[in-house]
């Protein structure tokens, strides 16, 4: 045996050793510091057939099984010490037991081990969706036609239209794909600007003309395909030519049948990656140039990547993560990156249904088409000044500016500001960040009055990624529970007298009224009809506000941390179109880390995603 193969030996030992003591520490920790807290507190209620809120302890019989259940573990955590659990009625543990599991708890996070084993993760093939689709024809042949938007529509998964475990194709919509290839066939033939991208080269002499003719059609297809195609697939091509052409079809229907044969192609309409070979070590491989070019032009962009990305891909640069990091930089300032902000934030902030809404119209008199449509461009605005500024992601906490024109910028009391056009404004006392833009404010009430319920929920699973469990069954909503007076708060004290339902409402109702001052279509205000608006409210752990601004202060100094997570979690499931798992906290984790590091920023947090293994890796498909 050579001294590299016994050297080998013994550290291979050795992490044995170690990882079985580790284990054994973990058994101990979880039997004696977890488990007896969970039977005294715990277990009566969420265990059985009958579970309540549906956290069931009955998989953990001796170890918290941390690699695979660290989410659950993380909120058991904090809703016992934030108080939110056991419920009040029921028998307290003491701040010593509280404290002891908090450590023991924490003691089963540290075990959690990145380094332990590569798990990147896999993403079903990806057909384009409708965004995507309009865009990619956009970009290939420079004409927008948004022939999507008569597509059926597209499922959502995980909070996204992008993911790829939804893209089916289902009848309908492979005939939408065919028509819509016939058309763009036609039109990029008939258009002098897009027949030269289908048709870049000219024959110098009827001998080149089939030579060129294959050339073009190569370069098109492979520009199509986001990758070069092969040689079986240029012969393939070549035939419905050839088929075309002996059919005494004119010039121009020949190409035309052809760019309509490569648009159905399913290279074109998925987004297509290589699974791992058998010999690809723990059967992952790294992606190359181009689908790293195609993953990076889809997240930023929603749409094919440029001819600077196919360069970098083609010479091998693009898989170098500096590299990748730069071209973050340049693509985030390029106009297309618009797309992050209509079809991530649009979805993360629900400003897609900003147009669906209809408040009272008796209730609120003032409101208007154009002031609808200046809510969501606020909010678009903001995000999209926040990525092309490179600023950070805790102003949408605590700005203390926004973009208006003079319909919102009158909505808010600002007398300064006329016109259609939108311009950066210092926000009026009382309002601070996104969640006191009218589009949130007025997605998160009900069309004839505010809802604190709805407003605490939404910050809570948008910004906090704390989604409160479903209500009881046998709850009424407030409408329906009988007779309630006075305030809306008073209303909603009766209403959650239950104290299974005032756990979770407490931290929710008083995020809820910490936004009272804003009526149901953000207008800001001091009385509720005959009451005087009270907006105070404490959370967990005995934190006290008065006030959208106090609360958004708290949300900063002390939820800065979740929030963030919160944000790289929801960004990272858009940018690799899948549900996270738990391996993906590693990257989640890493993110944070150099988002720390770099004043927060936007950039950041896209550098640190697509520099990450789930977005540079691909990983076989593993027995479930």
């Amino acid at each position: 045996m050579t001294v590299l193969q016994s050297t080998t030996r013994w550290i291979s030992f050795a992490l044995l050793i170690g990882l079985t003591a580790g284990n054994a520490l973990a058994a101990e920790n979880f039997q004696t510091n977890i488990a007896p807290f969970l039977e005294n507190h715990c277990v009566v209620c969420h265990s059985g057939d009958d579970f309540e809120g549906e956290v069931s302890f009955d998989r953990f019989d001796d170890s918290a099984n941390i690699q695979d259940n660290y989410d659950f573990w993380e909120k058991v955590l904090r809703l016992v010490v934030e108080h939110q659990m056991p419920p009040a009625d029921q028998t307290q543990p003491t701040d010593d037991e509280i404290a002891s599991l908090g450590r023991a708890i924490e003691f089963e996070f540290d075990a959690f081990d990145c380094t332990s084993v590569k798990r990147p993760g896999r993403v079903t093939i990806r057909r384009l969706n409708k965004s995507e689709y309009n865009n990619t024809i956009r970009d290939l042949l420079g004409l927008d036609l948004r022939l999507a938007d008569n597509f059926p529509s597209d499922d959502v998964a995980h909070g996204f239209d992008n993911v790829g475990d939804v893209l089916t194709i289902p009848p309908i919509l492979f005939e939408k794909y065919l028509e819509a290839a016939a058309t763009i066939a036609e039109k990029a033939l008939a258009d002098e600007q897009a027949k030269k991208r289908v048709l870049p080269r000219e024959a110098a002499s009827d001998d080149e003309q089939v030579a060129v003719a294959r050339e073009n059609v190569r370069q098109f297809a492979s520009r199509a395909f986001r990758r070069p195609i092969t040689e079986d697939e240029s012969e393939r091509l070549f035939g419905i030519m050839r088929n075309a052409f002996e059919r005494g079809a004119p010039r121009d229907e020949i190409f035309q049948t052809v760019v309509a044969a490569i648009l159905i192609h399913p290279n074109f309409l998925f987004r297509v990656e290589r699974d791992p070979d058998p010999d690809d070590e723990d059967g992952i491989r790294t992606l190359d140039g181009y689908e790293l070019a195609t993953r990076l032009s889809y997240f930023l962009w929603s749409s094919m990547p440029d001819e600077r990305l196919f360069n970098l891909a083609a010479s091998g640069e693009l898989t170098n993560k500096d590299v990748l990091s730069a071209e973050v930089k340049r693509m985030l300032a390029d106009p297309k990156s618009r797309a992050l902000v209509d079809n991530f934030a649009g979805q993360w902030l629900q400003l897609r249904d900003v147009s669906l809404l209809m408040p009272d119209p008796v209730r609120f008199p003032d409101f208007d088409e154009p002031l609808r449509q200046a809510m969501r461009r606020e909010t678009e605005t903001f995000f999209e000044q926040l990525i092309r500024q490179d600023r950070s992601v805790l102003e949408f906490l605590d700005a203390d500016y926004t973009y208006v024109n003079e319909r919102l910028a009158r909505h808010y009391g600002i007398d300064s500001v006329q016109g259609e056009t939108f311009q950066q404004v210092s926000l009026p006392a009382g309002r601070r960040g996104v969640l006191t833009h009218s589009s949130i404010l007025m997605l998160t009430s009900n069309p004839t009055r505010t809802s604190p319920v709805k407003r605490g929920k939404w910050i809570l699973e948008n910004f906090l990624a704390e989604p409160p469990p479903p209500p009881p069954a046998d709850v009424p909503d407030l409408e329906e529970g009988g007779e309630v007076l006075g305030s809306l708060r008073e209303q909603m004290e009766q209403h959650r007298a239950n104290e299974s339902c005032a756990v979770c409402h407490r931290k929710m109702d008083a995020l809820g009224f910490g936004m009272e001052n804003f009526d149901a279509v953000g207008a800001y205000r001091e009385r509720d009809g005959a009451y005087e608006i009270d907006a105070s409210g404490e959370l967990p752990g005995g934190v006290e506000f008065d006030g959208a601004d106090e609360l958004m202060q708290i949300l900063v100094q002390e939820k800065r941390q979740q929030f963030c997570k919160c944000l790289a979690s929801k960004l990272l499931t858009y940018a690799l179109g899948r549900g996270l798992t738990s391996y993906d906290r590693c990257t989640v984790n890493s993110a944070l880390a150099a988002m720390e590091n770099d004043g927060y920023r936007f950039s950041s947090l896209v550098q640190a995603i697509v520099t990450s293994d789930p977005f540079t890796m691909r990983e076989k498909k593993r027995d479930q």
